[in-house]
C-alpha cells in the first residue's frame, strides 16, 4: 500500500497510463486484423497508411519500442501484400 501522498498519486497515474497503453496496443492489433480482410487496392493503401500512423504514434509515446514498431510496420506491409 502506498504510504505517502506522492505514492498515492503515482499509483493513480499508473492506472491511467496502463489504460492508455492498452488502448494503443489494441488499435495496433485491430489494424493488423483489418489488413487481412482488405480486398481492394485503395482500401489496402488506406489501411497501411493508417496503420503506420498508429504504430509510429505508439512508438513516439513509448507504448512500444522503436524496433518493435519497425517490426510491426514490416509485418503489416507483408499482410497487405499477401492478402
Amino acid at each position: 500500500m502506498p504510504k505517502s501522498k506522492a505514492q498515492v498519486k503515482s499509483a493513480r497515474q499508473d492506472v491511467l497510463k496502463k489504460e492508455r497503453n492498452r488502448i494503443q496496443k489494441s488499435k495496433i492489433k485491430s489494424v493488423m486484423k483489418r489488413a487481412l480482410k482488405a480486398s481492394t487496392e485503395e482500401e489496402k493503401k488506406k489501411i497501411v497508411s493508417e496503420g503506420y500512423k498508429i504504430i509510429d504514434k505508439a512508438a513516439s509515446k513509448n507504448v512500444i519500442k522503436k524496433n518493435k514498431a519497425a517490426n510491426k510496420k514490416s509485418q503489416l506491409a507483408k499482410l497487405v501484400k499477401k492478402s
